[in-house]
This record gives C-alpha cells, structure tokens and sequence, in this order.
C-alpha cells in the first residue's frame, strides 16, 4: 500500500464560523485572520494505492462555480486536483474509485466535471466507482434549511445519472485494508475512513476535526448542524486515538498533515505533528 498527499489547492473562511463559540483571542493565535476575518484552509485529499485499487479521498471544491461562488472563498495557492494528481503520475482515468467523505461542496467539487459552456456535467473519473453513504446521499437531496447551501446538485447528482454512484452502509468496508465509521454532528452520516497499513492506522478526519487546533473537545465549527453531538463524537473517537495511537489527517489544516494524541488531565493535545510522510 502507498499514500500519497494530494492537495487542491486553499481557500477563506471566517474564523468565526470555523471555531465556533470559542473568542477570537484565541483561535486567532492558531490560525491568524486577515483584515476580513477570514482564515486560510487547505482542502487536502488522500490517495491510496491498494493492491490493484487506485483510491482517492475526497476532491476538493473543483471550478465549476461562477465567479461570484468563488468570490466569496478567496481561493489561493498553486495546488489544484489534476496538478497534484499529474504530480504523481496518476490521470483522472487511473483512478478506480472515489470516496466522499460528504457532499459539502469543498470536499466534492472536483468529482464532476462540465463542458466549456457549462451545461453539461459529468463524472471527472470516468472509471471510477463513486463511494458515498447511502444515508448521507438521500440527506443531501433532502437537507435543512441552514446546510442546504452546502450541497450543490452538480457536484453529485451526475454521478448517479452515469451508474457510477456506490452505496456504503454501516456494516461494510471499502476494501480489505480501509474501513470507515460515521460522524452525524457536522452532516448527517459522514464518513471517516480508517486506512490500515501494516500495524499502523491513519484516520482521514473530514470535518469531524478539520485541523490540529480542533483537536480540543470544545472547538466546534459553527457549520455543525448538531454541534454538542460532534464534542460527544470527537471525545469518544479522541480516546480511542490516543488508547491506540491513531495518525489523524487534517483535511483543512493549512500547514500540519497529521498528528498523533495523548490524554492529559487538561484534555486531549498532540504528541508530534508534522507531514504524512513523517509518520507512514
């Protein structure tokens, strides 16, 4: 098995809104804010080489929107889907499968592509089994009133109109070496893969930790639809991160890949930190 970091690229969110009830003065100092009050995130994906099995977790936010879409998340660095992908040496068409995490738009975007006059749109992995959870799939098509910005039809719906969508349930894994458990505190079922290589496991975090400065039990992100079941999600996953010295993957963290934990008496911190290849 082999792993391999593939970022798209950074966008801007408001600090606010990403740390939840905790003041300013102090997720200022973990992730600084610009004049606008917003914070620079990575959209950071995965991609796993697994026997004959070419796998990648999550898309990023892709570049189907409209300018004024884009307008309002600041998007920044020379990293994008295909550049990251081309840098490895992979093409879209080698990929054989796709896992969504969600179907927030930053985590989905670059599933679908479209054609120059943007009225048609299909999947950007053309032979590629799209892997989502069937619960999370209807809830997208279905949402509240407060998440239903999030999830735009185009991201995903052709996946389904091309018989490439694949539906998980609780009770299976992707493959031999990946499994997954489900969060309901940020979406309605969201997945967080486990990837098992050799004794260790590496835990694809999604939005249920987003960064490294979300580790602490109390730092929520005010996007959550079900922000005290995320603290009761986060503290059982952290406990048994650290009982097993899990490897956490931040998705959104714009400069520490991953970390791993330990309890303390003032609650859960990180151990070391540093890039995937520090650990794997």
């Amino acid at each position: 098995m082999r792993l391999k970091v593939i970022n798209t690229g950074n966008f801007k969110l408001d600090g606010g809104a990403m740390f939840g009830v905790l003041p300013k003065v102090i997720w200022n100092k973990l992730n600084p804010a610009d004049q606008n009050n917003l914070c620079n995130w990575a959209m950071r994906c995965l991609l796993i080489e697994d026997g004959n099995r070419l796998l990648l977790v999550d898309t990023g936010i892709g570049n189907k929107q409209s300018e004024k879409f884009f307008s309002y998340y600041y998007l920044n660095g020379d990293d994008s889907l295909r550049k990251s992908l081309n840098k490895c040496g992979i093409d879209f068409n080698d990929i054989t499968d796709v896992i969504l995490t969600h179907l927030h738009f930053d985590h989905c975007g670059g599933a679908v592509n479209y054609n120059i006059e943007k009225n048609i749109f299909y999947p950007a992995f053309s032979k590629a089994k799209y892997w989502i959870h069937q619960n999370h799939w209807k809830h997208a098509q279905n949402s509240n009133a407060r998440e239903k910005a999030s999830f735009l039809n185009e991201n995903f719906l052709p996946i389904e109109q091309n018989g490439q969508l694949e539906f998980l349930t609780d009770d299976m894994n992707i493959t031999e070496n990946i499994s997954f458990f489900t969060v309901d505190g940020h979406t309605e079922k969201m997945i967080c893969p486990i990837i098992n290589k050799g004794n260790k496991k590496l835990v694809y975090m999604a939005d249920l930790i987003p960064s490294a400065a979300h580790i602490p039990i109390n730092r929520v992100m005010a996007y959550d639809i079900r922000p005290l079941e995320t603290m009761a999600e986060k503290e059982k996953f952290l406990s048994k991160a650290a009982e097993d010295n899990y490897i956490l993957f931040f998705e959104h963290d714009i400069l520490t890949e991953c970390a791993t934990i330990q309890k303390t008496e003032k609650g859960f911190k990180e151990t070391a930190v540093g890039k995937l290849s520090d650990f794997i």
